[in-house]
């Protein structure tokens, strides 16, 4: 029978995991529409209005379903995290009051403009209202971020005793803002929703090719997500070493995690995949020697912190991250592959004859979205079994008097309610897809004009 504990993680878990299919899209459409719209400005073609207004009735209905699965997330703080919360209050409040003040309300202001506001405003009024509503999402992940990376490399509090009880309390809000993992992480969480709204165009794009259905509509769909695709892949590998270093200098048992290593200071190899026995401390599977030191200090040879350096207590789950961790990077490096390839069949001119290649991009959607997941995962659970590291234990943080038995039941009410939800978001999504952005209205010749008004008098 799992205690307490357990059930409120797995409850944490299972509604921060539902909730984050949303943002990451909700992001990256909403830098594509800014992409789209912008280029109807330059150009005035109206097929790029075209290609915006269709986006925009996607992109409301990720947001509504983000808004709506993070609030519940911010309730367990109080329901099942009291101790947490009291502890952190000061210092936690900060970030989640910011993103309210100056992105939710930003991204939320200029929405029913962005929605509603075609045929009412000005194009320069719109499109500045698309872009106030990317930048809000993409503040909005800036402070949720902040947050969160507190809770990784925790900088800028002392602890003091109220009332008997330690709380944290900000002694330097800059040093809280841009503690040691804020700027790697938010950038690498930024390019995968950037990644998340490329592949969901380019493959509802791919998909209308395929069906001969808004041909021209589909292939600019295509093209514009392949350049953004391509360009925040890359980018992402980039980032990703960024991160390793950040991980390996002070987070140095998560990273002995990812890779499966163990002897506490050791050159350090890379594994390509496998599985890790932890009771023999091996791993199972090809492994390039040293790459692992070469990465973080371009020295084959270099020692690297290992998980025998810490006490076993305090270690995380080695194989759950280890597999997270290398599912991650290989569906970011199948991404990479994928968006070149496009762009290279592009350059040759023969893009859309590969219909394999076409059908690869429809279902490349899942891409972005496992892998924002599984990164997820791989943060968190590998910051176990710490909820602010070295400082604060997980098993500090839950609330003293809940009952399992009700945490339980929430699970099995929560797991019924997303699956609903879940099942409603994809029959509205495809329903939308299906449809197919609104048809261009026919302009007509000045004789056509003067012949219709003809009709008309008569």
């Amino acid at each position: 029978m799992m205690n307490t504990l357990m059930l409120s993680r797995i409850q944490f878990g299972l509604t921060i995991s539902f909730h984050y299919l949303f943002p990451p899209l909700s992001i990256g459409l909403a830098l594509m529409m800014v992409l789209m719209e912008g280029m109807y400005l330059k150009t005035g073609d109206k097929k790029w209005e075209q290609m915006t207004r269709f986006w925009t009735g996607l992109f409301a209905l990720t947001f509504g379903l983000g808004v709506a699965t993070g609030i519940v997330m911010e309730f367990q703080f109080g329901t099942n995290w009291a101790n947490y919360s009291r502890f952190v209050g000061d210092v936690f409040g900060a970030p989640l009051a910011s993103e309210g003040i100056f992105a939710f309300f930003l991204e939320s202001g200029f929405l029913s403009v962005l929605l509603f506001g075609w045929n009412r405003v000005g194009p320069k009024t719109h499109f500045l209202a698309t872009v106030m509503v990317s930048l809000g999402s993409i503040f909005s992940a800036v402070w949720i971020l902040i947050a969160n990376s507190w809770m990784q490399t925790p900088r800028g509090f002392h602890i003091v005793l109220h009332d008997g009880v330690a709380r944290a309390q900000i002694v330097s809000f800059e040093q809280v803002v841009f503690n040691p993992s804020t700027l790697d992480r938010l950038g690498h969480v930024l390019l995968g929703a950037f990644l998340s709204g490329a592949f969901l165009v380019l493959s509802v794009g791919a998909y209308y090719v395929l069906r001969k259905r808004h041909g021209d509509f589909g292939q600019r769909c295509v093209k514009l997500a392949l350049i953004m695709a391509m360009v925040c892949a890359l980018l992402q590998l980039v980032s990703g070493d960024f991160n390793a270093k950040m991980i390996g200098k002070y987070q140095p048992a998560k990273l002995a995690a990812f890779e499966g290593h163990f002897p506490a200071h050791a050159p350090a190899g890379m594994s390509i995949f496998g599985w890790v026995n932890a009771a023999k401390q091996k791993v199972y599977g090809p492994r390039i020697p040293g790459m692992l030191s070469w990465l973080l200090y371009y020295n084959t040879k270099a020692k690297v912190t290992g998980l025998d350096a810490f006490k076993p207590a305090l270690r995380p789950p080695v194989n759950p991250v280890f597999q997270s961790y290398h599912a991650m990077v290989a569906i970011g490096m199948g991404l990479i592959f994928v968006s070149l390839l496009g762009v290279f069949f592009w350059w040759r001119g023969t893009l859309f004859q590969q219909r394999w290649l076409l059908w690869v991009f429809v279902f490349s959607v899942l891409g972005p979205e496992m892998a924002n997941e599984l990164g997820w995962f791989s943060a968190e659970v590998g910051r176990q079994p710490w909820i602010v590291y070295n400082v604060m234990l997980t098993s500090q943080g839950v609330s003293p008097h809940l009952a399992a038995g009700d945490v339980l039941g929430s699970i099995i009410m929560f797991g019924v309610i997303y699956l609903l939800l879940g099942m409603l978001f994809v029959f509205l999504m495809n329903r939308k897809i299906q449809q197919g952005p609104a048809e261009l209205p026919v302009e007509l010749s000045p004789p056509e004009v003067a012949k219709a008004h003809g009709r008309l008098d008569a």
